[in-house]
């Protein structure tokens, strides 16, 4: 990272990205890689105009995208990637779709999670017409599953909803619906997202490869934020949280040291994998009782399981961290 600057907490995203380059200095030619939030078609525009290549995730919701001819690589955690590369029309850009297993898995687990929610809350509303003391009036009930459906984050739209009027016409009597998946969305076509750029010279492999970098900094820098305590920021003057911000880069530097070592001896892992494997070693203490009525504490850490043992030995670490220290009191 050269520069950093921060930005008042209700400043657009996608208005920053003229004068971020602006104040970096950046020469014409230079690749800007970004993600969805400042990826408008505006923004697109502006770089093309001043001579800048770019590399970002697309904002359209196409999701219907026959991969038949797609070539398949694995990621760093071994899970097969499907790429798809489509040039645009006037043959200025490309896109690269793309499809992988784990985020297949995750999006059906969302979606799944969301939908039994929406479904639980229906049920709810249904149930409530035989009862006493529950909202029975139309109007009142729509105004209710419009909330679920503003809570569902855009799954309502693959169901169709019926509330059956009473005798009276304003009261309800039933509630019937129907899950009905739409072609081409999330529920779909899972895992789908696609890359845009101008570098129409890139084969597939370099520009998934060029926007994992994207994505693993991000990932580094969420581990940062969350484990290592870095947020939230409550510092109420502007050169204590460009501190705050160095100290976070600072530590991202570290941990790409690290994995810039490991990688050498080909342990390629994600930083939150790394993190979770040597999560289980951890460093206990043993209390005795001696004969003269003082208590020994040993503390000394457990010993490394393989996968540990492994990562200490590329960075030429002790495996035992800490080493053996004795207390008698």
């Amino acid at each position: 990272m050269r520069r950093s600057r921060v930005f008042a907490g209700n400043a657009a995203e996608a208005q920053t990205l003229q004068g971020m380059l602006t104040g970096l200095a950046a020469p014409a030619g230079a690749l800007v890689v970004m993600d969805r939030g400042v990826a408008t078609e505006a923004n697109l525009a502006w770089l093309a105009e001043q001579g800048y290549r770019y590399l970002v995730v697309s904002r359209e919701r196409r999701r219907a995208v026959d991969f038949k001819e797609a070539i398949t690589l694995d990621n760093a955690g071994g899970q097969a990637v499907e790429l798809l590369k489509v040039p645009s029309a006037d043959g200025q850009g490309v896109r690269l779709y793309c499809r992988s297993e784990g985020r297949v898995r995750k999006e059906q687990a969302i979606a799944g999670r969301l939908m039994d929610r929406f479904e639980a809350g229906l049920d709810k509303l249904a149930t409530g017409l035989s009862r006493r003391g529950t909202t029975k009036r139309i109007d009142k009930l729509w105004e209710r599953i419009g909330r679920l459906k503003e809570k569902s984050r855009g799954l309502g739209q693959h169901y169709h909803i019926e509330v059956i009027a009473g005798d009276s016409g304003e009261r309800a009597r039933a509630i019937h619906w129907q899950r009905l998946p739409v072609k081409g969305s999330l529920v779909t076509e899972p895992g789908v997202y696609c890359l845009r750029s101008n570098e129409t010279g890139w084969d597939e492999k370099t520009m998934w490869r060029t926007y994992i970098m994207l994505t693993d900094l991000e990932a580094v820098f969420r581990s940062l934020k969350s484990e290592l305590g870095l947020r939230p920021i409550f510092h109420h003057k502007e050169e204590r949280a460009e501190g705050h911000l160095f100290i976070t880069v600072l530590a991202y530097q570290f941990v790409q040291l690290i994995r810039h070592c490991l990688a050498a001896h080909g342990i390629c892992e994600r930083w939150s994998t790394l993190r979770d494997t040597l999560a289980g070693q951890c460093r206990v203490t043993a209390t005795f009782n001696r004969g003269d009525g003082r208590t020994l504490h040993v503390r000394k850490a457990t010993r490394a399981e393989p996968d540990q043992a492994r990562i200490y030995q590329a960075l030429g670490a002790d495996p035992a961290p800490g080493g053996v220290q004795k207390t008698i009191v």
